[in-house]
């Protein structure tokens, strides 16, 4: 999951989780920054490689350290 590249992940980044969803549905709304997960083989801080980081990155910048992972729920 961590170490190859970061992935953008559906929510809006903000600062803080205050006034965010608690159903677990993506924190959605205008602006260009958007939350990245995981870190990347790039990283210069291993701290960075971890799931649980986040950063915030603009989906119009294109790099070869940030990804997305396709996912299929099952119900």
């Amino acid at each position: 999951m961590v170490g190859n590249v970061w992935q953008w992940i559906q929510d809006k980044y903000q600062t803080s989780y205050a006034n965010t969803p608690t159903d677990g549905s993506a924190s959605e709304g205008a602006g260009e920054g958007r939350v990245v997960r995981g870190g990347s083989y790039r990283s210069l801080n291993t701290d960075s490689v971890r799931a649980d980081i986040r950063d915030l990155d603009n989906p119009a910048d294109q790099d070869d350290n940030t990804g997305f992972r396709l996912v299929r729920v099952s119900r």
